[in-house]
């Protein structure tokens, strides 16, 4: 099936308390080399012929993304290009 990936990110001037738990949270573990950590999210739209970029982007600007706090990109996934999080 032909995938388009959306990623969502908070704009770099907004406040992210989620990627800062984490980043807090790196030390416990032993990981002092992370200066700042931004969390995001991934979202996967499978489409029944060609992928559809300008589709997806008008998906991505009027649903899935909230424009006045949130960025996001639009790309083809490549083969192999799997949310899965564990190899």
């Amino acid at each position: 099936m032909p995938r388009v990936v959306v990623d969502v990110m908070l704009k770099p001037e907004i406040l992210d308390p989620q990627g800062q738990a984490v980043a807090n949270a790196l030390p416990r573990l032993g990981v002092t080399d992370v200066s700042s950590v931004r969390i995001g999210r991934r979202i996967e739209i499978e489409f029944t012929g060609q992928p559809d970029l300008d589709r997806a982007r008008e998906i991505a600007d009027k649903l899935l993304a909230n424009p006045v706090i949130e960025d996001f990109s639009v790309r083809v996934a490549e083969a192999g290009d799997t949310a899965e999080g564990n190899p």
